[in-house]
Order: C-alpha cells, then structure tokens, then sequence
C-alpha cells in the first residue's frame, strides 16, 4: 500500500457535518483523479438511461432497448458504481488510486457485487412500497455493503448484516447524509457541468468518510454463519 497523505483516526467522525468536512479534504487531494472517476462513472451509467421511458412514448420496439439497458445496469454499471465507491474509500484512507482500481472488482468479487446491489435495491425499493420510511431505513442500514462487498470482499448476506450492525446508532446521521447530498446534488446542478461532477465526488467521499469514521470508532462487526 503507497500512501499519498496521512490521516489520523481523530480527523474522521462518523456524523454528517464532519464527513462532508473529510470528503471535501479528501478531494481537494485527489482532485484529478476522482474527477476522472467520477467522469466515468457518470459515462458509463449513461446506457441506464435506456430503461426511463416516458409511458406515453412507449414502443414495443423499445423493448430490446429496455432490455439491454436493465441487463446493463445489473451486470456492468452496478458493479462498476461499487468498484468506483472503493476508489473513493481508498482515497478517503490516504491510498494510491488509479482509474483501472474501478473496473478492479470484477476480479475481487463480482457476483456478490451483481447480487448484492440487486438484493439492496429490491430490498430498499419494496421498503418504500411500504409507506416510503421503511425503504428510508433500509437504504440508510444497508448503505455500506459496498465497501463490504469489495473492500473485505464478503457475500451478499455476510454483508447485509455487517453493513446492519455497523449502521446501529447511525441512522440519523446517515439519513442527514442523504439530505445533504440531495442540496448537494442540487448547486450542482445549477453550476451545470463542471458543478454536477464536484457534487459527484464530494458526496461519494463524504459518504465513504462516514464509513471509514464508523470503521475506526467501532471496527467491523464479526459475522457468524447460522450453525457456527
């Protein structure tokens, strides 16, 4: 491991205002190199695209096209958005980052980075089916398995749980998280280009702060099999 910079454990805190402090640190260090990612990121997730139909403008022609665009979204542009979360908790460590660190998950863990990304947005999608708070819950608990999945290179169940456990008595703060990201997201929006890939790489280092923060503060939770 190269280290770029060094961090201590006293500068990450797992609450929203300091991860967005540590993120916006953390980026002004990597600049470059999360813009680039985050440039991709956004490139290849653009066939995604394919599958928002607008219902009046349906074809049945279009159904290939949605097709592709949810084959895509499953077995490319999710494991890729987990691959580009790694990039940034690398950076968030003070680690050497390079573009090809983002593709580096189809060789670290890719089925469980395919199955578990679908089993959280099923699971946070029927939440929110459910009165809308339930898929708040799910989505701020289940928020690290990525890291999980490819920084420890856990299953899909191992960790669900540990991204579970690691979440208990943070949930207020990562909810404020996702508040935050949406105003975020919005003055990006309107600093149009240059403005929408910042917010992008500020939120994802924030986010992945607040992960590392956790993992200093408490450590990872052990995770038993039922039967061991």
């Amino acid at each position: 491991m190269v280290t770029i910079y060094n961090n201590t454990e006293s500068e990450f805190i797992p609450e929203a205002s300091k991860s967005y402090s540590a993120g916006w640190r953390v980026m002004g260090i990597y600049f470059m190199e999360l813009l680039v990612i985050g440039i991709l990121y956004s490139i290849l997730s653009g066939p995604m695209s394919i599958i928002q139909i607008k219902g009046d403008g349906f074809e049945w022609y279009m159904i290939p096209l949605i097709l592709f665009g949810l084959l895509y979204g499953v077995f490319v542009a999710g494991p890729i958005a987990y691959g580009a979360n790694w990039v940034f908790l690398k950076a968030v460590r003070g680690e050497r980052v390079d573009i090809k660190d983002m593709f580096s998950v189809f060789q670290r863990n890719y089925w469980n980075a395919v199955i578990a990304n679908v089993v959280v947005a099923v699971i946070v999608g029927m939440g929110f089916v459910m009165l809308i708070v339930p898929g708040i819950i799910f989505a701020c608990r289940l928020v690290f398995v990525p890291y999980l999945v490819v920084d420890k290179q856990m299953d899909v169940m191992e960790a669900l749980r540990v991204s579970w456990n690691m979440t208990r008595g943070y949930g207020g703060q990562i909810f404020l998280m996702g508040l935050i990201a949406f105003f975020v997201g919005l003055g990006g929006l309107l600093l149009l280009i240059v403005g929408i890939f910042v917010s992008i790489i500020w939120i994802k280092a924030s986010f992945a702060s607040m992960y590392y923060a956790v993992e200093q503060k408490d450590g990872i939770p052990e995770y038993h099999y039922p039967g061991e």
